[in-house]
């Protein structure tokens, strides 16, 4: 187990989070997490299901398929038989739950492929930066060899050149 970098799957004691911030957005988050997995649950095995929540400052959330009526009625006497109306409404909150799921999945898919090509874009001005700094260090380097060959030459034609004294 040597080089772990995380410290894995681990029981995280229920504590209240102290910061008031932390506690609000932790709640956002469990929320919409809680509610994409009933609204899968309700996809996947045709359920009745109702859920409700109330936030750290008090204000109710719910979540309830098909109905509040249907679900507290499913609650209070599980073996009963949906009315006609009932079960129209119930299917008709099951495609609104799917159409939904569909949206959000197609949402999530457009979000991976945008964060997908911004990485791309980012890798494509990095090697646009690399390119361009070999150009500039080509260049550099080009102009360096010229000043160096030319104090080449002016140092090699002063060490031929007779001397300004030798007439005298």
């Amino acid at each position: 187990m040597e080089g772990k970098k995380t410290l894995g799957r681990r029981k995280i004691p229920l504590e209240k989070i102290e910061k008031e911030v932390a506690r609000y957005s932790s709640f956002s988050k469990r929320r919409s997490c809680l509610y994409k997995k009933a609204s899968e649950l309700v996809r996947e095995f045709d359920v009745n299901l109702g859920i409700v929540l109330s936030s750290p400052s008090g204000k109710p959330y719910s979540f309830v398929h098909p109905t509040t009526d249907v679900a507290i009625d499913r609650f209070i006497n599980p073996t009963t038989e949906l009315d006609l109306g009932a079960q129209l409404v119930t299917a008709e909150a099951r495609n609104k739950v799917i159409q939904n799921n569909d949206r959000l999945n197609e949402f999530d898919a457009r979000e991976k492929a945008a964060k997908e090509k911004i990485r791309f874009m980012d890798q494509m001005n990095e090697a646009r930066d690399i390119t361009k700094f070999e150009g500039i260090m080509n260049t550099a380097e080009g102009f360096l060899n010229v000043q160096l060959k030319q104090l080449e030459d002016g140092a090699s034609s002063s060490l031929h050149s007779p001397s300004k004294d030798a007439d005298n």
